[in-house]
């Protein structure tokens, strides 16, 4: 199969019978064998009946439903183990992706070789918070990260297929995708200028809440990628930089201490320099970072995808 369209739907009841329509003349017209996997987040409104009904007379359809409204990244999670097209492709539910792009989407993976293409909306038409926060969020992803990406939350992406099957999607983490793909070996990673059309149904599911997730999950990402196979390396280190801290402002009372008694002065009670509290605390501090790093490296031990690696090519196998 040429292709997999893995849909997350949440309320968006009027756009899935239109969005099936679209996306099945573009394929068709474009001679791309292809399957619509559908993934419904929990939604309180009809979507699942329209799925259901959809799928019964066209066999190119898969519905899956959550229990709850379990978010983005669990549905692309699920589509991706579903999906069996050579090329996966990420699109939104609310018909403000275009399935045009889908034709071009699929030559820049097939014939140019990138693992993964991302859509640029250069284009908008969300309302100006979402814009500013957006170009905000945008800039420190591409500083943080390294990828040079304009639009890394736009929703329409698309994927070779080993990629999709090499990467773990959790929490909120499908804004990061590029640069999981980029950890696991994957990248060739592309962009495409894509068009974005304004809002036909419903309201927008955008809220303050996901500006700030989207940083806290930054943090979080760059701690998983450098550091989750090895967390000995970040809370040792710091547990040397404060033991080293305590050490010295020990040190420096002690010392201190001697001089006064080498030159038979009245010396100061070591316990009543805040120096002496300071140390104390960075000692400890720096022990409970160690302490911490062990316990990492025991649950990393004991991890059991603690060996998983992608093998690209194989000979003689």
């Amino acid at each position: 199969m040429d292709l997999s369209v893995v849909i997350p739907v949440y309320n968006e009841e009027e756009s899935i019978p239109e969005l099936t329509e679209w996306i099945a003349k573009v394929c068709d017209g474009a001679g791309l064998s292809f399957e619509i996997i559908y993934i419904d987040d929990g939604s309180s409104d009809a979507s699942w009946k329209i799925i259901a009904h959809l799928a019964e007379s066209k066999s190119f359809i898969k519905g899956f439903r959550f229990r709850r409204n379990y978010g983005k990244a669990a549905a692309l999670h699920t589509g991706f183990a579903e999906a069996s097209g050579d090329v996966v492709i990420t699109m939104d539910s609310d018909l403000q992706d275009s399935p045009d792009e889908i034709p071009g989407l699929v030559r820049m993976v097939k014939e140019e070789g990138f693992d993964i293409v991302s859509g640029w909306k250069r284009k908008r038409y969300d309302p100006f918070f979402k814009r500013c926060t957006s170009r905000i969020y945008n800039g420190t992803a591409r500083i943080a990260s390294g990828i040079k990406l304009h639009d890394f939350n736009c929703g329409l992406k698309a994927y070779r297929n080993e990629v999709v099957k090499g990467i773990e999607v959790f929490g909120e983490m499908h804004r990061y995708i590029p640069l999981l793909a980029k950890k696991a070996g994957f990248g060739k990673i592309g962009e495409k200028v894509v068009a974005h059309s304004p809002r036909k149904y419903g309201i927008s599911k955008y809220g303050l809440d996901r500006f700030i997730k989207g940083y806290l999950d930054l943090l979080t990402i760059g701690f998983i990628t450098r550091f989750g196979k090895s967390p000995m390396h970040l809370f040792g280190s710091l547990g040397t930089i404060m033991f080293l801290i305590g050490i010295a402002m020990a040190l420096y009372l002690g010392i201190k201490k001697l001089v006064y008694v080498h030159q038979s002065l009245r010396a100061p009670l070591v316990t009543d320099s805040p120096y002496f509290y300071i140390a104390l605390t960075a000692m400890i501090i720096g022990t409970l970072l160690f302490l911490t790093g062990f316990l990492g490296e025991l649950i990393n031990r004991n991890s059991p995808e603690r060996n998983t690696y992608l093998i690209k090519d194989k000979v003689n196998v």
